[in-house]
């Protein structure tokens, strides 16, 4: 990721691994080594009502008490996991769950795992069949997340000494839904992101500005080799970052955790 980050001219980026920082240190070290700063950040799944909320955590501090803190959600996930593998199984998929725990390796288990599996052992041609025929929601082998409470996420990252923002909301980021989440304590929204039409960013910029946030964005690379997702395309503005650092000198003044 770093060395793709330094061929794209990248000069700071965000690992945000769902549930767990376990890549950031070793990240860390090669940023050092080609000249990229590397920020240790987290993406959480949390709900608000009836809806789903990706969350990133960026500029964690504590990283060892957040990983304290998402063991719980860990071991959610590979129950999850097992749990599909069974679901596949009554639907006559013999994927392993082996084979899904391997591909995952150290990383935080999920649903793009069991979806390589999938690919791998034939029983579907890509991500978007593997989601499509099972593994997406409403799908026959679909299994529902354990539930943390978006104020709980934006918590839990404030402990832990870093910002909360609300990832790619695209046209679910409405006024009112973002004059929640700054309600709740939501440090900013991810203004720039490849699912973004021109009047999202826009939008979002504004709401952003209104209510007294800071802007995030970025590619949300899962280390595709070409396509709209690619590291380095939406061109963040280093603006950007300095902003989110003074939040956090701010909050720092005011007395919370770092």
């Amino acid at each position: 990721m770093v060395r793709a980050a330094r061929k794209a001219g990248v000069i700071a980026l965000a690992l945000t691994d769902h549930d767990t920082l376990a890549g950031v240190a070793e990240a860390r070290v090669a940023g050092e080594a080609d000249g990229v700063r590397v920020i240790a950040g987290v993406e959480l799944s949390a709900v608000e009502g009836e809806a789903e909320v990706h969350v990133l955590g960026l500029h964690i501090g504590a990283c060892d008490d957040m990983e304290r803190r998402l063991l719980t959600f860990q071991d959610a996930r590979r129950a999850r996991a097992e749990r599909i593998v069974e679901v596949l199984h009554g639907l006559g998929v013999m994927v392993t769950l082996d084979r899904v725990l391997s591909i995952a390796g150290s990383g935080a288990v999920g649903r793009p795992h069991v979806a390589k599996a999938l690919i791998a052992e034939g029983w579907v041609r890509d991500f978007r069949d593997a989601f499509d025929r099972y593994l997406g929601a409403g799908r026959p082998a679909y299994v529902p997340k354990q539930k943390l409470s978006v104020a709980d996420a934006v918590q839990m990252i404030h402990d832990t000494g870093g910002l909360a923002f609300m990832a790619h909301p695209g046209a679910d980021g409405t006024r009112a839904r973002v004059e929640a989440l700054a309600a709740v304590g939501m440090d900013g929204v991810e203004v720039r992101h490849p699912g973004h039409t021109a009047e999202d960013t826009a939008r979002l910029g504004t709401l952003v500005e209104h209510f007294g946030m800071v802007p995030t964005g970025g590619s949300d690379w899962h280390g595709a080799g070409e396509g709209p997702r690619m590291i380095g395309v939406m061109r963040v503005p280093y603006s950007w970052l300095e902003r989110q650092e003074s939040r956090l000198r701010e909050r720092t003044v005011a007395g919370a955790p770092t």
